[in-house]
């Protein structure tokens, strides 16, 4: 019987379908899955806060270091970059800017300080410019009793082995001037007591002369003939003299100093004359200091009154224990453990 060959392949055909479908299959590789990369955006680098220092071009060496070196300390204390200027515009308020400290004259202080919100401003002995807001005063205000007590002690204690003669020359009819020489007794009363004398002491016209000398220059005086007071002073036997800041003219210390009187005073004259011992000033600097914690800490409109110091002291004339002596009642005075205008 013949067979047919499609019924021969047809089985073939079968097998090897069969034989296929039996062989590995395919797996499809699955993708990889994007990431997505985070978007980083920069900051801004921080400002470092800045202190501004503004002096006058024509200040004195010696005042224009002791400011400079004292903000700059604290400046530095605090992290602070520092700057030093002679004037201050509104150009000048950086973003940065956190404090400013401003001497005479005033750059206009007050609008400089409206527009720079974030800073607190220090005003020294800027006439006309009160406490407010961001701005903080420090006053010097004089202090005749404080002066001429400190004075009268002093002058005392110098003169100890002259029979304590001493005086003072004042404007006549001068309260204020009146109420330090009241002072100026009570100082020299608190040094030595009743102050007892070994010998007297009598004026050309042979009358008694008693200490401290009050010499009273008249209102309608002409300056040029102030030094003539330094004659009477001298014609009274006195040995040192305190001499009113309002009277106190370069040609009368001057004399003073010439005629071999120690002179005391408020401010030191310039040229300095001869046998000037010391002035009482206020401690400025040591204001800035006291009042910068409270101005780091945002704390404005504060009215700070600085602490006196001696300065410009002759340790040839006022040694350094009397020094520290007289140091000893102006702390006192200071911290109102002595009252000037009472008796001791």
């Amino acid at each position: 019987m013949r067979i047919k060959p499609t019924l021969v392949l047809l089985p073939l055909l079968i097998l090897v379908l069969a034989l296929g479908s039996c062989g590995p299959k395919e797996i499809p590789v699955p993708t990889a899955i994007p990431t997505l990369t985070p978007t980083i955006t920069p900051t801004a680098t921080p400002t470092i806060p800045l202190a501004i220092l503004v002096l006058p071009a024509d200040l004195d060496a010696a005042q224009s270091n002791l400011y400079q070196s004292t903000v700059y300390t604290l400046a530095q204390a605090a992290g602070y970059r520092f700057q030093v200027r002679n004037s201050l515009t509104a150009a000048d308020l950086e973003p940065g800017l956190k404090m400013v400290v401003v001497l005479p004259p005033d750059p206009g202080i007050v609008m400089l300080a409206a527009a720079a919100p974030q800073a607190q401003f220090l005003a020294v002995n800027l006439p006309g410019v009160s406490a407010v807001g961001n701005i903080s005063v420090v006053s010097s205000q004089p202090r005749p009793d404080l002066a001429g007590f400190l004075f009268g002690y002093i002058s005392a204690m110098l003169t100890a082995d002259y029979d304590y003669r001493i005086g003072m020359i004042v404007p006549q009819g001068d309260p204020t001037a009146q109420m330090a020489y009241t002072a100026f007794r009570n100082g020299m009363t608190f040094y030595c007591g009743s102050c007892p004398k070994f010998y007297y002491y009598f004026d050309i016209y042979g009358n008694a002369l008693d200490y401290p000398q009050l010499i009273q220059i008249p209102a309608d005086e002409k300056q040029s003939n102030y030094p003539a007071y330094a004659n009477v002073m001298a014609e009274k036997k006195v040995a040192m003299a305190y001499v009113y800041p309002s009277v106190a003219t370069p040609d009368l210390l001057g004399t003073i100093g010439s005629l071999g009187l120690i002179t005391i005073g408020d401010t030191t004259p310039n040229p300095r004359p001869s046998y000037y011992v010391a002035s009482l000033q206020p401690d400025v600097a040591k204001a800035i200091q006291l009042a910068w914690p409270s101005l780091l800490a945002g704390q404005g409109g504060q009215t700070l009154l600085p602490p006196f110091s001696l300065v410009d002291v002759d340790l040839n004339i006022l040694t350094s224990g009397k020094l520290q002596q007289a140091e000893a009642v102006l702390a006192d005075l200071l911290a109102g453990r002595i009252n000037p205008g009472l008796q001791p």
